[in-house]
């Protein structure tokens, strides 16, 4: 694995509940449309990889797809299994998944990409386990983010928090631009055809303490920022969120977050 796959295991283990309660809630916005570019509808053998707690397979389910999923994080998989009674759900770490060649008609990553340290790989991965004439759909975060993507990293700045050295990034030769023209690029070094790549931009409303209880809890990189610094670090970073949120807040108190994700799609 390389530094930033090691590092996406210390952050992510045992936070599925974490993550249910928080970042899946803004996830799931981009489902319909990831499983429309896949093809997903009755009868389809789908692939839900880094299913998260989830999401994205109960969507593919309720459209009579026959779906399996796979996650990195076993606690992940104990969530799926868990809002999926009977789905075949199994561990498995990009870019080495546990089937077959050719074995699904879509494959689905829901901003996984974001999460492995050689996005290149795990595409050609998915493009393994999927049939000739098969499609792959995915999503990742826009960069730069907009500014609800980056009101808790303001935060951490305004608290004068900085990065550690643990919390690493992708390797620069292995890294794309998290645009729909670097994401296409990657699809078609993938050996993917009819490659196609768009925005997906909306507004998250959330109470802002459940968008801070994310942070709070270690939840991904912009967690394991937050908590660096030990409960003084975290009491730091809340207080400058607290006064950076009132930028976003509505008359009923929620916050009104702008989003942007990245939706691709090809044929293998």
């Amino acid at each position: 694995m390389t530094a930033f796959d090691v590092m996406e295991r210390r952050i992510w283990g045992g936070q599925a509940e974490s993550y249910a309660r928080t970042a899946a809630r803004l996830c799931v916005r981009t489902v319909p449309a990831l499983l429309d570019a896949a093809g997903v509808g009755a009868g389809t053998r789908m692939l839900d990889v880094g299913c998260g707690t989830g999401n994205v397979t109960a969507a593919a389910l309720a459209r009579g797809a026959a779906v399996r999923a796979v996650d990195a994080e076993p606690d992940m998989v104990a969530a799926t299994r868990r809002a999926v009674p009977g789905t075949e759900v199994r561990t498995g770490t990009l870019p080495q998944l546990p089937y077959a060649d050719a074995e699904f008609d879509a494959i689905v990553g829901n901003f996984v990409l974001n999460h492995v340290g050689r996005p290149l790989e795990a595409l050609v991965e998915m493009r393994r386990v999927a049939r000739p004439g098969g499609r792959i759909a995915v999503t990742v975060w826009q960069l730069p983010g907009t500014p609800g993507q980056s009101l808790v990293g303001r935060a951490a700045q305004a608290a004068g928090l900085t990065r550690p050295d643990w919390l690493a990034t992708v390797d620069e030769e292995r890294n794309f631009p998290r645009t729909p023209d670097g994401l296409a690029a990657l699809l078609t070094a993938a050996g993917l055809a009819d490659v196609e790549a768009d925005t997906h931009a909306w507004d998250h409303r959330v109470d802002p303490e459940d968008w801070w209880a994310g942070p709070a809890a270690g939840i991904g990189a912009i967690g394991g920022l937050v908590t660096s610094a030990g409960p003084e670090g975290v009491a730091a970073a809340r207080r400058a969120y607290d006064g950076l949120c009132r930028e976003f807040l509505a008359d009923d108190g929620l916050l009104t977050l702008p989003h942007t994700a990245v939706l691709a799609q090809g044929r293998v």
